[in-house]
């Protein structure tokens, strides 16, 4: 990132932010761009490039002219950015109001929404709004997005460009080719829809993103409006439910107990094989439930209808054709990282948040800074070295930043009218307000009485409308999954557990072993992606902490035993449903573009990114059994590398399943 570029910006914003009449472009030019060598139009065209920047960060720059003299001469006109200009209001919250907003910027885990909810959160406590806000353990909800589609939609609808993409459509099964105008997007029946106008069909139409089968495309060139008044919400509110249909399949004796418990048999069906049953199974979602039986292999074979069987197929032929190429050579960079590349506008983005935080965190130890702004120690210091070296364009002393961190703690003496944050951006007020709506549904959490937390919701919601002004509008754009207690006796017995500090015994249905087990654990946390929830605990039988879905569990009660470890905040933070271990077994995996987001999902330690778009993945298992399903269910997603062992296995149970089918 350009450095210079950085401090450029800054030392114009604090020239036009500390200014009374304003500035002519010849001063700037001289005292902030010490520029002597360019021709005047290509300094003209550097600054319009940097006014526009400023005003992306919400800054209107005021233009002064003499009287009786044009606006539009740039020899006479002076500039100037008023000291109010987009700066955060004040939002003073009681500690209620701080708890559940936390909680709802804690949603969502990770995307882009992610980064711009902590990225609010911390202008609020750099505005001295927020305090410290410590949650107890216990109930803590997630968001998980639906991979890259996700992300590039969250952007398209932040510029109001249209986006393109390949759609394989529910009614005839057929790929096309789509241009849209996003909407809104948002959760229903489990998955993640697109809401926008269909250019081709000149009308409003839905998108499933697990139904995209290509990168979605920015169109950068082109532009458009949101329809005034638009709630997806509500617009997901009227979107019916497919029907539910039954599928007639061939389920190996004794396999596959997780399925058999949602069948039921079909009398008078012989199946083709012998040592196999004829079940009947109801579902509504072809592709959602192939994915599923594309991962059980050869132990399932779809009879009807159609379509289902089609869907199938489709994963397992892709999947065979991922693991068939030739394998790629497995080489990761020394420092392995996705991060995407940094700007000098991510760099100025992140100073204007960093002064006031400074200012209002005065002498806290410099990693700690860093970490809440999840960059490196070296980041940290590169930032505070530009700003130390920016101010007022006279530059003398007392026009400078005064920043120390010689001691290892940072404070600051001078803040240059820049002790207030910036105003929430579109991202930032959509990720508060969408989670806070989304808490709504949820039993009351951290210590709150049901009234408490509903009285908490309504009032930190008004206030941070009023904050957010327009940028709050595109909040309704975004409707997050209708998070409720699901499995509502398991979910009363984990709180009180994890309440009382008491140990569960549990019996527990493993899809992956296809077995049931019997545990003890103590409980230390429930937490939810979308409309899945789990409870983390510390299994005996294990010794080590597991992660159970509430929908797997046939039995939970109290054994009448203490917790050997009490559930705190600290031990239960962040949310993984994987906790690593010695005997894990590590696999290098290759991921298609549409696949990239596994990694994430997975954890992975190291990853390398590939020419087409996806990436090496280097992933830690605590149970390889299930790597075939894995393989099969994401259909030519993802591949293994290595063990060599492992890729052979997978290659096998792909052409077995396979093999049912063209028999």
């Amino acid at each position: 990132m350009s450095a210079s570029r950085t401090e450029r910006l800054l030392n114009l914003l604090l020239a036009l932010l500390n200014t009374k009449y304003g500035l002519s472009r010849a001063v700037l030019r001289e005292k902030v761009y010490h520029d002597d060598d360019s021709n005047d139009a290509a300094f003209g065209r550097m600054f319009e490039r940097d006014k526009t920047e400023l005003r992306s960060f919400g800054f209107e720059i005021e233009t002064i002219a003499e009287a009786g003299l044009s606006a539009d001469d740039p020899a006479t006109t002076r500039y100037r950015i008023g000291k109010e200009s987009n700066r955060l209001p004040d939002v003073h919250l009681t500690p209620a109001e701080g708890t559940v907003l936390v909680l709802a910027a804690m949603l969502w885990e990770r995307s882009a929404l992610g980064g711009a909810a902590a990225s609010a959160l911390r202008k609020l406590q750099a505005s001295g709004d927020l305090g410290e806000v410590e949650l107890p353990a216990g109930v803590q909800p997630r968001i998980k997005p639906a991979g890259p589609s996700f992300e590039a939609i969250v952007n398209a609808l932040n510029a109001r460009h249209p986006v393109s993409f390949g759609y394989r459509a529910a009614s005839t099964g057929l790929e096309e080719r789509r241009r849209v105008e996003p909407w809104g997007l948002g959760s229903r029946f489990g998955q993640w829809y697109l809401v926008g106008f269909d250019r081709a069909r000149g009308a409003k139409r839905f998108f499933r993103l697990s139904r995209m089968t290509t990168a979605v495309q920015l169109e950068t060139r082109d532009s458009y409006e949101l329809p005034a008044g638009f709630d997806a919400r509500k617009e997901l509110d009227g979107l019916a439910e497919l029907p539910q249909q039954d599928a007639i399949l061939e389920v190996a004796a004794g396999r596959l107990l997780g399925l058999r418990k949602r069948s039921v048999p079909v009398p008078g069906r012989t199946p083709a094989q012998s040592g196999q049953d004829v079940l009947a199974v109801p579902f509504r979602d072809s592709e959602l439930f192939a994915e599923e039986l594309a991962s059980y292999g050869p132990h399932v074979r779809v009879v009807e209808p159609a379509e289902l069987r089609t869907a199938v197929v489709r994963r397992l032929e892709a999947a065979e054709a991922a693991i068939s190429r030739p394998a790629l050579p497995v080489e990761f960079p020394a420092a392995s990282s996705r991060a995407r590349k940094r700007t000098s506008e991510d760099q100025l983005s992140r100073m204007l948040q960093l002064v006031p935080f400074l200012v209002h965190n005065q002498g806290l130890p410099i990693q700690e800074v860093a970490d809440r702004f999840g960059i490196s120690r070296k980041e940290l210091i590169a930032d505070l070295q530009i700003l130390i070296c920016s101010g007022l364009p006279e530059g003398y002393p007392d026009d400078l930043f005064d920043i120390d961190w010689e001691d290892e703690h940072v404070y600051i003496h001078e803040h240059l009218e820049l002790n207030r944050p910036v105003r929430f951006s579109e991202e930032e007020a959509s990720a508060l307000l969408t989670g806070l709506a989304t808490l709504g549904n949820l039993p009351a959490q951290a210590g709150l009485s049901g009234d408490e937390q509903a009285s908490a919701l309504e009032s930190v919601t008004v206030k941070l409308a009023g904050a957010a002004g327009e940028a709050g509008r595109v909040a309704a754009s975004f409707a997050a999954p209708p998070v409720e207690a699901a499995e509502a006796g398991f979910f009363e017995t984990v709180t009180a557990a994890i309440k009382d500090g008491r140990q569960l015994a549990l019996r527990y249905f493993s899809p992956q072993r296809d077995a049931v087990s019997e545990r003890d654990v103590d409980p230390l946390r429930l937490y939810s992606q979308d409309n899945t929830w789990y409870f983390e605990a510390y299994c005996h039988s294990k010794a080590a902490v597991r992660n159970f879905r509430l929908d797997r569990i046939e039995e939970l009660v109290p054994n009448g035993n203490t917790v050997s470890t009490p559930a705190s905040a600290e031990t239960s933070v962040p949310v993984k449903l994987y906790t690593p271990s010695d005997d894990d077994v590590v696999v290098v995996l290759q991921l298609s573009g549409q696949g990239a987001h596994l990694a994430d999902d997975y954890y992975a330690e190291r990853t390398a990114e590939l020419p087409d778009g996806g990436l090496l993945a280097e992933v830690r298992f605590g149970s390889v059994d299930w790597l075939p399903m894995f393989i099969a269910q994401h259909g030519g997603a993802a591949r293994i590398l290595e063990p060599a062992v492992l890729a052979e296995s997978s290659a096998a149970w792909v052409r077995a399943a396979l093999g049912q089918y063209r028999a």
